[in-house]
């Protein structure tokens, strides 16, 4: 099961999941400070500002970010708990999860997986370029995109709450 969360939670979801699998999706060019770093021996960081658009002096999400997303997620056995989180909890850390959801959740089509990103997030709003890519990586032909711009744009927040996104 997925576990997104924004970084103020992250010590806490980490605690009451027990997960062994943690992504971070910062600006930062170092992972977050764990209280224990043992505790969760699989970890991927990829730096990058939450942006759609290629801005001077920032770092767009790239095909890069998201193949290493999905080669990490690829070992990930699914019962296990992995907790994605990125700043706020709303943009980066959920377009991560919805990409992984549709790369391992293949009985579900991508308007149902980001219909139910919707449930589990009101506030969610994946970052689109992430989604972009991952669709482009997944050859969805699209459909990812359309169904993230189906849901809309989440509610205002200045941080998501932490939720669960059961992907199989």
């Amino acid at each position: 099961m997925l576990y997104v969360c924004p970084g103020a939670h992250l010590q806490r979801m980490l605690k009451a999941t027990g997960a062994q699998y943690m992504i971070s999706l910062t600006s930062n060019g170092e992972p977050p400070a764990l209280d224990d770093a043992s505790a969760v021996p699989n970890r991927l960081h990829l730096a990058m500002h939450d942006i759609a658009d290629l801005r001077p002096g920032l770092i767009a999400p790239e095909l890069d970010h998201v193949e290493r997303l999905l080669d990490f997620a690829q070992d990930w056995d699914w019962r296990s708990p992995m907790v994605v989180h990125c700043y706020a909890g709303i943009s980066r850390s959920t377009a991560a999860a919805y990409v992984i959801a549709n790369a391992f959740a293949r009985e579900m089509d991508e308007f149902a997986l980001a219909q139910m990103l919707r449930e589990r997030a009101p506030s969610a709003t994946p970052n689109r370029r992430i989604v972009a890519l991952g669709d482009r990586l997944l050859e969805r032909e699209g459909r990812m995109i359309r169904a993230i711009h189906q849901i809309g744009r989440g509610a205002e927040a200045f941080a998501g709450e932490p939720f669960h996104y059961p992907a199989r």
